[in-house]
């Protein structure tokens, strides 16, 4: 039988470690428990809301209603032939996990998103993404379970309305569905993204022409952790600010003043980087209070131990008027802010 909580603090369930109380709160490992708690909440007239690997997340205000965090695991090779692997990964399966999986069977597809916090089910939220690869380049297909009626339902990619950091389940069917599972079409050759500036750079480095699916995991890995503090150790909710686009004749604009500002080509527009923009305004390394902007990667902000979310957005306000008054740019927070 499902166990409910009451009173369950959630700080401990996030990266951030903050975090009010939640009214009740119980952890599903399966498709039974899951149907249990939806079942309970309709009984007793509870909101759910669903709580992965709390990677993403600033819990501002006390959670009213049922929290249920996910730990439905698992990971499975459905399909398999001579052009493509069709791999699926249960929702509250690690990313990091599902995507070392792929990596250590030779599958194609998922290098550039290596080592992403959070589980599998968070990641077509959000449609995640690093070092020019996106998840939707490799998306299959979803099943989702309705909160209300506990029917599933199987969502493609043109349900899911990806877009830069979003999908569907971030606006218009926020907090209606449980992804149960994720599918993706992985191909049996590889098709590398190496444009991408740091790639580039260390591959150069280690004199690397034709890398191997070993050596650009590895060098991923490397690119990651010089930059980017553990969790378990500074508490963070990982890129606290999206990389923003903008039209490719306001990049040329700007790089008339500030010739080394880094871009990348993304279509019709070019992706500049928050963190180069939040290091010319002032911010990188700078402490404010139990908070600061972290010194490696000033996209980074970082919880000292006794930060409450009022600090976090006190300094999230103080960065995104500096940049915007230094570059006419607005950042957006990528970081879920309940």
């Amino acid at each position: 039988m499902l166990k409910i909580e009451k009173n369950k603090a959630l700080a401990p369930y996030t990266t951030f470690k903050i975090g009010p109380s939640a009214d009740y709160f119980a952890v599903v490992k399966d498709r039974k428990d899951l149907q249990e708690a939806i079942d309970w909440a309709r009984e007793n007239k509870q909101p759910i809301f669903v709580l992965g690997g709390g990677s993403n997340l600033l819990l501002t205000k006390k959670i009213h209603g049922l929290i249920i965090k996910n730990e439905i695991k698992g990971v499975e090779i459905l399909e398999k032939n001579d052009d493509y692997i069709l791999l699926e990964g249960k929702s509250g399966e690690l990313w990091a996990k599902f995507v070392n999986f792929a990596v250590s069977h030779d599958f194609y597809g998922l290098e550039n998103l290596f080592l992403i916090p959070g589980t599998v089910g968070a990641a077509p939220m959000q449609n995640i993404g690093a070092y020019g690869a996106e998840l939707k380049d490799v998306f299959y297909h979803l099943k989702a379970i309705d909160l209300k009626t506990g029917h599933e339902k199987i969502f493609s990619a043109k349900d899911c309305g990806f877009g830069y950091r979003q999908s569907v389940f971030k606006n218009r069917l926020k907090g209606k569905y449980f992804i149960y599972s994720l599918t993706v079409k992985l191909p049996r050759q590889p098709n590398f993204k190496l444009d991408y500036g740091d790639i580039k750079k260390k591959l150069a480095a280690k004199g690397i022409s034709e890398p191997k699916l070993s050596d650009l995991s590895k060098l991923i890995q490397e690119i990651r952790n010089s930059k980017l503090p553990n969790p378990a150790v500074l508490p963070n909710a990982g890129s606290f600010f999206q990389n923003p686009l903008v039209s490719q004749p306001k990049v040329v604009s700007l790089r008339k003043r500030y010739p080394k500002m880094p871009y990348f080509v993304s279509g019709r527009q070019a992706k500049l980087s928050a963190g180069w923009l939040i290091d010319q305004a002032g911010f990188k390394g700078k402490k404010f209070g139990p908070v600061r902007m972290y010194e490696k990667q000033a996209l980074v902000m970082v919880n000292h131990g006794k930060a409450e979310a009022k600090h976090v957005l006190a300094l999230a306000k103080k960065v995104k008027a500096a940049v915007k008054k230094k570059f006419g740019i607005d950042l957006k927070e990528e970081v879920n802010i309940i």
